[in-house]
């Protein structure tokens, strides 16, 4: 594809992964029964699943990777601003998931801890909008000590582990902004789009009930003293915690210190979106596309567009809505 255009991209569900979940994600998009063991759609993926390479890449629906595309034409893809700044990297990795069990507490490393011990372009910041209802569970309600957390994982105290977490219940159109080094775990139930820096770096803290083996891989081969250390173990107050909540009907969906990872937001029908890298997920309705090219699309709920620079500005039309996912700015 020399000449970028707006595609609607079908679904990329790496399978055997290790917790259940995927009939919601194939609800969602109206597709036929999913596999249990596919409980996430990686959108306009360029990131691979650890250890797993090639999985987790997107191919468009001529067969060719999109990876491979924005290597060999970035400023098409990405714009001559985001390359001066980023390189050829997307900076960007969006998912669909659903949480068919309760995911393991676990916790993602900044970007300083990934480069100096795992030799990774990013740390992982994300965040969640929350398309099903349910509890998740987010950061420390009392400081721990390292030794006591080590001693909790060693020991598979699960309990006592989430016991540890603050549980807040969340209703389609909020979302959450996950820092990275913040414990966090899903609830069952939930399925939400998540926007997220583009590596696959989890410390699993309990692994009980899950397809994996959590004592050889929830530690990413650092061994659980060192990789704990990138864990947040200080307490985050309600206040906090209710910062990184953003309600339904909220003007932002995400706070200011999270556009350095990605932007989110929600738009309708009458808006504009500048020329530029992005993911467009159908969240009701159908919305029509006009660019500042001349192209026109159409994108109904449950469907995944990829939007490369080249088309320009996007004019939105009709009564639908949609979550925008961009690299920062």
């Amino acid at each position: 594809m020399n000449h970028p255009e707006l595609v609607l991209l079908p679904a990329n569900q790496p399978s055997a992964r290790f917790y259940r979940g995927g009939q919601r994600i194939a609800d969602f998009r109206s597709a036929p029964p999913a596999d249990p063991s596919t409980p996430e759609d990686w959108i306009a993926s360029v990131t691979t699943v650890r250890g797993q390479s090639p999985a987790g890449l997107s191919r468009l629906p001529t067969g060719e990777l999109l990876a491979t595309l924005i290597a060999d034409h970035p400023l098409e893809w990405l714009g001559a601003a985001h390359v001066e700044s980023f390189g050829a990297d997307t900076k960007l990795l969006v998912k669909l998931l659903d949480a068919g069990q309760r995911l393991p507490v676990h916790a993602h490393p900044d970007a300083a801890f990934a480069a100096r011990h795992l030799g990774a372009s990013h740390g992982k910041a994300e965040a969640w909008y929350i398309l099903s209802p349910g509890t998740v569970h987010l950061g420390l309600r009392e400081t721990v000590d390292p030794a006591t957390l080590l001693r909790l994982v060693a020991d598979q105290r699960t309990d006592e582990l989430l016991a540890m977490l603050h549980a807040v219940e969340v209703q389609p159109g909020d979302s959450v902004y996950v820092p990275p080094g913040v414990l966090h775990a899903i609830g069952p139930g939930i399925l939400l789009a998540e926007v997220q820096e583009p590596e696959d770096l989890s410390i699993l803290l309990e692994w009980n009930g899950f397809d994996l083996d959590g004592a050889r891989d929830g530690h990413l081969g650092l061994g659980f003293e060192k990789a704990l250390t990138a864990v947040e173990h200080t307490e985050r107050s309600d206040d906090d915690i209710r910062a990184l909540v953003h309600r339904s009907g909220s003007e932002a969906l995400l706070p200011a210190e999270a556009r350095r990872y990605f932007r989110l937001d929600h738009l309708s029908g009458g808006a504009a979106l500048p020329a530029g890298f992005a993911v467009l997920i159908g969240l009701s309705g159908a919305v029509s596309l006009n660019t500042e090219r001349g192209d026109e699309a159409q994108v109904s709920s449950g469907e995944t567009m990829l939007v490369p620079f080249a088309v320009g500005a996007l004019r939105l039309e009709g009564s639908g809505t949609v979550l925008v996912a961009r690299p920062p700015a």
